[in-house]
């Protein structure tokens, strides 16, 4: 079936068939062709930290919990970051779907600059991770490490950021096996360069540097990700209509690049809220222990994998959605919001139920420390509902974003999954008050209220995205408005 590149730009969908699940089969065959592309590039990118879990698992527990404290302090710092940037997404979308190809190209040279900037902050905050440290509680052992393997990735960000602008600008325009295929290229380079530098090869006087290989090879294949997507911007003939090719990087462009940070800036913080809430767990976990957090970390790897694929449909929806509120098609636009929604919480319910009984042999092939996998599967328990309220939170604020909207969501995320999720977490696993059952404390008490806090999230979103449909008047990126154009939910 034909892509929305293929369709001539601002020309309205063909009519959908009629009956409901005729819609929803039809709303499906145009995610798809975007969302697995996305699906099998995000794999790549989890892979990188599933290969390091099952790496450094396999070296010793104590580098194992300085990858978790590492991790979490990178993942903190680096998604906040990357909402901002991935703002160039619904944006360069509406103009793709207006037929405004220049004007896309030159949203992409600014995004460059807006990563560059938050890139010497965060590499600020890596290199100097002590905040991280103390949460933690880490022993001065533990802390050495993390201190080396975040200084590897201080390397990383930047190179982390660029390729994020050239993910959101290839997905945005119906692109996303070019990212796909650099994505996969470089989990290929990072498998061998990781299992090297982590175990050492003494033949070749590579020493055994355990967490801190793992940060190096990400470092590596981080950077020769972003330069082959460079040479593919200024080679690739299909980018010829953006004129990225021939000339240098354009001037920042104030107007441009406030654009961009006002929805930028929400997105990331609502990302940064919501991914926070997460590792800032395995912070306070690593507090309980070394196979308290050990555990922790691998519920959370499977948590994370599970989450590609509704972290796809989100942005296959949100891209479509993007280009028809570009081409003015409200009734394309406000279908496949919804159909995104209920595809994305559909797959959930049966992956995560799926984990479920198969958890046991599922944590077997990431360690055989009878502690450690004590220590995972009680919280995998959570799995199945945690993962269903996930996929629904997240495809409804991607198709929010699409809409340009993301100060509400933001507000929502910090209510639920900080006040809730986090805050709740932390009194239902240290108990300060002594008056709760045992079987809430530690890591559990974390995951029950993370999971209540998701839940919570997703009805919040789901309902707001409701009455945003049914109040929205289409407005093109260039300013003029179809004022019969409801948006209607």
């Amino acid at each position: 079936m034909a892509g929305p590149a293929d369709r001539p730009e601002g020309a309205p969908y063909p009519a959908p068939p009629p009956g409901r699940a005729a819609r929803l089969a039809d709303s499906a065959r145009r995610i798809a062709p975007l969302a697995w592309p996305v699906f099998i590039g995000q794999l790549s990118v989890l892979a990188f930290s599933t290969v390091d879990t099952v790496l450094v698992a396999r070296h010793s527990a104590s580098d194992l919990a300085a990858l978790a404290v590492g991790s979490a302090a990178y993942i903190t710092t680096f998604v906040g970051f990357m909402g901002v940037v991935m703002a160039l997404a619904p944006i360069v979308g509406q103009l793709f779907g207006a037929g405004r190809h220049a004007d896309a190209g030159r949203q992409l040279h600014q995004a460059v600059w807006i990563a560059l900037f938050f890139a010497a902050i965060g590499c600020t905050l890596l290199v100097f991770p002590t905040p991280f440290l103390a949460l933690a509680n880490a022993t001065p052992e533990q802390a050495d490490k993390v201190r080396g393997y975040l200084l590897a990735l201080a390397v990383a960000l930047p190179a982390s950021l660029l390729f994020t602008a050239y993910r959101a600008f290839n997905v945005a325009v119906s692109r996303p096996k070019a990212v796909m295929a650099l994505q996969i290229g470089a989990l290929a380079l990072k498998i061998p360069l990781s299992t090297a530098l982590v175990f050492g090869v003494p033949a070749l006087g590579v020493p055994e540097l355990g967490v801190l290989g793992c940060g190096i090879a990400t470092a590596v294949a981080m950077w020769a990700q972003t330069v082959a997507g460079y040479a593919l911007l200024r080679r690739d003939p299909f980018y010829g209509a953006f004129h990225l090719g021939g000339r240098v990087l354009d001037a920042p462009d104030r107007p441009a690049i406030w654009a961009q940070l006002r929805l930028g800036l929400p997105s990331g913080a609502a990302v940064l809220v919501e991914v926070s809430g997460f590792t800032f767990m395995a912070i306070f976990i690593a507090r309980l222990g070394e196979t308290p957090v050990a555990g922790h970390q691998i519920a959370a790897n499977l948590v994370s994998l599970l989450f590609m694929l509704p972290l796809a449909i989100a942005n296959g929806a949100s891209t479509l959605v993007a280009q028809r509120i570009g081409a003015l098609d409200a009734s394309a636009a406000r279908r496949l919001g919804w159909h995104g929604v209920v595809i994305g919480a559909g797959l959930a319910a049966f992956n995560g139920g799926l984990l479920f009984l198969l958890r046991e042999p599922v944590v077997g092939l990431y360690t055989g420390d009878a502690a450690v996998v004590a220590a995972a599967l009680p919280l995998l328990a959570f799995v199945a509902v945690f993962h269903i309220a996930d996929a629904m939170q997240t495809v409804a604020a991607f198709v929010l974003r699409a809409w340009r909207i993301a100060t509400v969501p933001l507000v929502i995320n910090a209510t639920a999954l900080w006040g809730v999720g986090l805050g709740g977490g932390y009194l239902l696993a240290f108990d300060p008050a002594g008056v709760l059952p045992a079987a809430l404390h530690g890591a559990r008490g974390f995951w029950v209220a993370s999971t209540v806090g998701l839940i919570l999230t997703a009805a919040a979103l789901t309902a707001f995205l409701a009455w945003t449909m049914r109040r929205q008047r289409l407005v093109s990126p260039g300013g003029s408005r179809r004022p019969d154009s409801q948006a209607g939910g």
